[in-house]
């Protein structure tokens, strides 16, 4: 979709992904006119150019980057706007959901190996007299 944008759209040699018709940056004036044609042009009449902002930071944060390092993206220094983005999703809820399980799998002991490594008679854990309980 981007490639065919800019063969379309981007003179060659140009560098910018919205250049102006000469392939130099849009002007503050001009660049209202072109946004709502794309936004229309898109189906999306009622989409701001921030939401971009917002889609881009919501889907860094999806990815697992930490509080500092969406500050860094978005150039805040307080936390409280990049927290914003850290937006809790059905999916990301889902794997939280499954790594718990996994830990808590991984750390979980039987309960009956504990009574079989007490169960000495001699009151050494596994010795002779050990009960083969489980």
């Amino acid at each position: 979709m981007i490639a065919a944008h800019l063969l379309e759209h981007v003179p060659p040699g140009c560098e910018l992904v919205f250049p102006n018709d000469h392939g130099v940056p849009l002007h503050r004036g001009s660049f209202t006119t072109v946004w709502h044609r794309a936004r229309e042009r898109a189906g999306l009449p009622g989409f701001h150019f921030h939401d971009l902002r917002h889609t881009g930071n919501t889907l860094a944060a999806t990815t697992g980057a930490s509080t500092r390092e969406l500050m860094a993206r978005m150039g805040h220094a307080s936390m409280r706007a990049a927290v914003l983005y850290q937006h809790a999703t059905s999916e990301r809820d889902r794997e939280i959901a499954v790594a718990l399980s996994e830990l808590a799998q991984q750390r979980r002991t039987p309960s009956t190996s504990v009574v079989r490594l007490f169960a000495a008679s001699d009151g050494q854990a596994g010795g002779e007299g050990a009960s083969d309980i489980g």
